[in-house]
């Protein structure tokens, strides 16, 4: 399979997943990396008027995860561990979140995630440990796409 038909399967996999009806993501994937992006909304506030930190985590964490299984064909990777910093509060415009690949052993992938406000200011990191599952690619929702 080419790289390039890989990162759009795992592109279409992403837009399957139930929970990104809400959230309204789009993602780009290249090797190793992946980008998020989230138009910000009203409903993604805490009580005090700004994002809230799961909407940070979600995209972090998601970045990374993909960065990571950019690298792997066979499997699904797994959040092993994922730390989350918050930074800066946002309340409006738009999230993009880079994952990048930082170190590969033969069972799992450590990855570095950034997110910034529309304004290329970062408002949020993380890094995590996503290790290889026994889950094959092609048994989870959008991988190969449909139609």
């Amino acid at each position: 399979m080419s790289n390039d038909k890989h990162f759009r399967q795992l592109e279409s996999m992403y837009q399957a997943a139930p929970i990104n009806a809400f959230y309204e993501p789009t993602m780009t994937v290249t090797e190793g990396e992946a980008t998020i992006e989230i138009s910000l909304a009203e409903k993604f506030h805490h009580s005090a008027g700004a994002v809230h930190g799961s909407v940070y985590f979600k995209m972090l964490d998601d970045a990374a995860f993909f960065a990571a299984n950019s690298l792997e064909t066979e499997v699904f990777v797994l959040t092993a561990s994922f730390t989350t910093y918050l930074t800066r509060p946002v309340v409006s415009g738009k999230l993009i979140a880079t994952g990048k690949v930082v170190s590969i052993s033969k069972s799992q992938f450590i990855v570095d995630a950034v997110v910034c406000d529309s304004e290329g200011n970062e408002v949020g990191r993380g890094n995590g440990i996503f290790a290889k599952s026994r889950i094959p690619l092609n048994n989870a929702a959008g991988y190969p796409p449909q139609g």
